[in-house]
């Protein structure tokens, strides 16, 4: 049996193996400012390896740095040794009820996202179709992690670099601060670090961001995911001006696109045609109400702007699969002469001196299509139904208008009272970029859940099954705002019922069938107590015997599992099923991929059974087993009945 780590991994020791692994005679050995023997690298021999130039000391070099980049590398490397705990109060099912057996895909997680990053990178490494934040635009007035760099990274139980013990606090960020760009910097370069390596080789990352930190933020987007995998750089215009500027009304923030590999991105995105919603919610009117409402057909003029056809009442017309508008039939010179029987009179319809544009074979299938439209009677040439929603999708333009202040409006009247949401259609067309239908989305800097509600809605509209991973410090509410005195005391109060709510609302009008719920985690220490990461601090036998279990008193079988399926690399959305074997609780994780069983006292049969299912994983307990025997038989049962199936212990 293994024991398992129960801490997040070490990414720079991980470099080090890959490097040494590519070049092994590089590896040597060499003492420390202490005197202590440690591993190293010889530059010499690696710039002989790979024959280029070095760039060592103080030569000149292209560069984007700033204070404390190094230490903000190594900060995105360290390990933690951290968790995540379910909040099943919190949580909501797939049909949107409260509580019971979650069965959700979606995940909400309260905490420090630098920690919660680290905790999902393994078991989300590549997982990740599409990321989608808005941090701190650092105004002068925002608050950004206050990460410290004065810890040990080599201290598994120290926190991921947050001031306080349980990593909640964040620090305004005033323009008087000398350190006003670095602590901005320091704040979102590891985050976007480990963030890359969460993207799938196809995977897309979008950040909101306007004219304060633009350059830079491009620069250290450059600098993690490559020059060449840049996209686009969005241009927003909203329809309210931020007072922000004595010489111009600022209307416009940007949104900065970059791929995790461009070769392996979709050659060709597409997104609803920018009218495309107006037309349908007309095109519903219409049908329900007739062509007769003048205040129906002045919006149409409006959104269409095409002129009047022929003798035709109207230049947009619709029918039972929708809007169209009439185009001419006929082309001149041409020698395609034929008779189009009128469908009523029954006659030939007129040409004037003109042919028809298509073969006589082509126009036979535009008239069992229904595609054509006739006028009273044969006097009236016929037209070419285009219809409005035929080509409904174009490529994203890179300057988009998105109403600010709808979100804003909803907020008000759920008493959120939430500065500058960002607009839902705003967040769905982002979405509908990707033109796949099923994949997870992560935003990490989530505030008050609009990407949740977003991909609820745009799931509602076309049947999708995209899943969201919801990450967010729970900052406390103002004390004198409406959304504290409603009972609201940090945003993840607002953005955890914003998606009951909007799930609920959206179930209402659609009645789709679709993931309307999330399970809620929050960020904790780890389960293990620190004897279980450094046994050789703990000498003496009664001090060991104290923490003989290793496992912390206040923590729960469930704990326990989740933190194992962080390090095993199981997602955190897969089913699981809890069952009795031989009065002891197990955990069945995605159909037996693992089981697991944290009870004490375990026995032959308990053991037997699990291995009889064949799982790939078994976990236990170290403390499960402290009859002799049981542990003598333990792995001559696995190799009787599972002997593939991987074995650990806490």
């Amino acid at each position: 049996m293994d024991k398992m780590k129960m801490h997040t991994p070490d990414l720079a020791d991980e470099n080090y193996q890959k490097l040494a692994a590519l070049f092994p005679d590089a590896v040597t050995e060499t003492k420390d400012e202490d005197g202590n023997v440690v591993r190293a690298i010889d530059k010499d021999v690696l710039m002989q390896e790979i024959n280029t130039t070095v760039v060592d000391g103080p030569q000149e070099r292209y560069q984007f740095t700033w204070p404390d980049k190094k230490k903000s590398v190594v900060l995105a490397n360290a390990p933690i040794a951290k968790t995540l705990r379910l909040e099943r109060e919190k949580s909501v099912n797939h049909n949107g009820t409260l509580g019971g057996d979650i069965d959700s895909k979606n995940v909400y997680i309260e905490g420090d996202n630098l920690d919660a990053l680290k905790l999902l990178q393994e078991t989300y490494l590549g997982k990740v179709k599409m990321i989608y934040i808005d941090p701190p635009y650092n105004t002068g007035n925002d608050f950004v992690y206050n990460d410290s760099f004065k810890q040990d990274v080599n201290e598994y139980t120290d926190n991921s670099g947050q001031t306080d013990e349980e990593g909640n606090q964040m620090v305004q960020n005033t323009e008087s601060n000398g350190r006003f760009h670095t602590d901005w910097l320091n704040m979102l370069y590891p985050r976007l670090r480990i963030v890359k390596d969460l993207l799938s080789d196809d995977g897309v990352i979008f950040i909101s961001i306007d004219d304060n930190e633009v350059e830079n933020l491009k620069s250290i987007c450059n600098e993690i995911f490559g020059k060449e995998n840049f996209i686009a750089n969005f241009s927003i215009v909203s329809n309210s001006a931020k007072n922000n500027s004595k010489f111009v009304s600022v209307t416009h923030e940007y949104l900065l696109c970059y791929a995790k590999n461009i070769e392996f991105t979709m050659t060709e995105w597409s997104v609803p045609k920018t009218n495309y919603t107006e037309y349908k919610k007309i095109a519903d009117k219409l049908l329900e109400n007739g062509l007769n409402n003048d205040q129906i057909e002045s919006e149409l003029r409006a959104l269409t702007r095409y002129p009047k056809y022929y003798e035709f009442d109207h230049y947009i017309h619709i029918d039972n699969r929708g809007l169209f508008r009439a185009s001419d039939l006929t082309a001149p010179g041409s020698k395609n002469k034929y008779d189009i029987l009128h469908p009523i009179t029954h006659k030939p319809c007129k040409t004037g001196i003109r042919g028809w544009a298509y073969s006589e074979q082509e126009m036979k299938q535009l008239l069992t299509n229904e595609d054509v439209l006739f006028g009273r009677d044969e006097s009236v040439m016929p037209q070419l139904k285009n219809y409005l929603f035929k080509n409904q999708y174009s490529l994203p333009k890179s300057v988009l208008f998105f109403d600010s202040q709808s979100s804003t409006k909803w907020m008000k009247q759920q008493k959120f009272s939430f500065e500058f949401p960002k607009s839902v259609d705003y967040l769905k067309y982002i979405i509908s970029m990707y033109p796949q239908k099923q994949f997870i989305i992560l935003d990490f800097f989530s505030g008050s859940a609009t990407t949740a509600h977003a991909v609820m809605r745009l799931n509602a509209e076309d049947g999708g099954q995209r899943k969201f991973i919801m990450v967010q410090l729970p900052e406390k509410t103002d004390e004198k705002s409406e959304a504290y005195k409603t009972g609201f005391k940090t945003i993840c109060d607002i953005g955890e019922e914003r998606i009951r709510r909007a799930g609920k609302k959206i179930k209402e009008e659609t009645g789709a069938d679709i993931d309307y719920g999330f399970r809620c985690f929050y960020v904790d220490s780890s389960n293990m107590e620190d004897v279980y990461y450094k046994p050789a601090d703990y000498k003496q036998q009664e001090m060991v015997d104290l923490f003989a279990d290793n496992i912390k008193v206040d923590r729960t079988p469930e704990d326990l599992l989740f933190q194992v399926m962080l390090d095993l690399g199981i997602l955190l959305s897969s089913p699981i099923e809890e069952m009795t074997i031989a009065g002891k609780k197990v955990f069945s994780v995605s159909d037996g991929y693992l089981i697991a069983c944290f009870d004490k006292d375990v026995t032959d049969e308990t053991v037997t059974e699990i291995a009889k299912s064949k799982p790939f994983y078994a976990v236990f307990r170290d403390s499960s087993m402290d009859n002799d025997s049981v542990m003598t038989n333990f792995d001559q049962i696995f190799d009787t009945y599972s002997p593939n199936t991987k074995r650990k212990v806490l």
